[in-house]
């Protein structure tokens, strides 16, 4: 099962209680389904928990059921042809008689109960999101571009944030931030797969972390590695001259030390010198072989 089929059967398990919210969900469904006309209302879903659903909520609206019962064939085909079911449903909705597009009556989706219900429904019926283990990314979709449009003044009017695009003649509304996904399944009733998607982006979120140190590190041994064979190859030359044997002890304690661990860093060889030093005094040390061996070479490039 997909991550968008366990959001729907978090969604499914919500309870049909009241008929008021009933018919808000019925009409987020109708409105974003396959047909809803005044000859006919069809729902095709391969959802058997949405499926399920269904007649539920038709029951627990209209009092009556669907027209078709379906067999399990590969998907789910609700429909409604009967002429006074069809005007009981559309009258519900305030919806006038041949009227050409599809819209949003605002008037019965006044209460926030109603218009959660009525998102979880519009999401059934023609909603997707993305596992977010591969990205953040929900949407409804429609060919009603009248009933986007609405959605989205509708979503926009209940604090969210949505876009609004076309796509292959459907009108889409979507979700890209994780945080807007999560408040938004929370609010329809999917408060579950939300906390999923909370879980997998702190996840993200800490391999990405972990990612940058482990880069940060290797570049910061890179630099180490690249510091310590500038001064060996200074220790050496100085050690060549036999300028080395006649430097204060401290100097020379310093270069047997780098010589013997050239992948320590500067503190894990501070604190084998004897006695123990800071990694500023050793840092100091250290240049300051550098800078004789420097010395050195350049007096020996006059000379030759």
């Amino acid at each position: 099962m997909s991550f968008g089929g366990d959001v729907k059967y978090e969604l499914c398990r919500q309870p049909v209680n009241h008929r008021n919210l009933a018919q808000a969900e019925v009409y987020g469904i109708l409105l974003y389904c396959n047909t809803f006309t005044e000859q006919e209302i069809k729902i095709i879903t391969e959802h058997e928990g949405f499926a399920q659903r269904l007649p539920v909520l038709i029951k627990k609206a209209f009092k009556f059921g669907f027209d078709t019962v379906p067999d399990r064939e590969g998907k789910y085909v609700f429909t409604i042809h009967n002429p006074q079911k069809l005007v009981q449903i559309r009258q519900s909705y305030g919806m006038d008689g041949g009227a050409v597009a599809l819209h949003i009556n605002f008037g019965v989706l006044e209460e926030t109960e109603s218009r959660m219900s009525f998102f979880r429904g519009a999401f059934l019926a023609g909603g997707s999101v993305t596992d977010p283990k591969k990205g953040y990314h929900l949407e409804l979709a429609t060919s009603h571009h009248s009933v986007s449009r609405e959605m989205l003044a509708l979503m926009r009017d209940t604090e969210f944030t949505p876009k609004d695009a076309n796509r292959k003649g459907n009108a889409v509304i979507y979700f890209k931030q994780s945080e807007c996904i999560e408040d938004f399944l929370t609010a329809i009733g999917a408060p579950i797969s939300a906390m999923d998607i909370m879980t997998a982006k702190l996840e993200k979120d800490l391999r990405g972390s972990v990612n940058r140190r482990v880069n940060c590190d290797a570049a910061n041994l890179d630099k180490v590695v690249e510091a310590a064979q500038v001064q060996i190859e200074a220790i050496k030359k100085l050690e060549e001259a036999g300028q080395l044997e006649i430097l204060p002890e401290k100097l020379q304690e310093t270069a047997r030390l780098r010589r013997a661990h050239p992948s320590d860093t500067l503190a894990q060889l501070a604190e084998q010198c004897d006695p123990p030093v800071t990694k500023s005094a050793l840092n100091h040390r250290l240049r300051k072989l550098v800078e004789l061996a420097g010395k050195l070479e350049e007096v020996c490039e006059a000379v030759t």
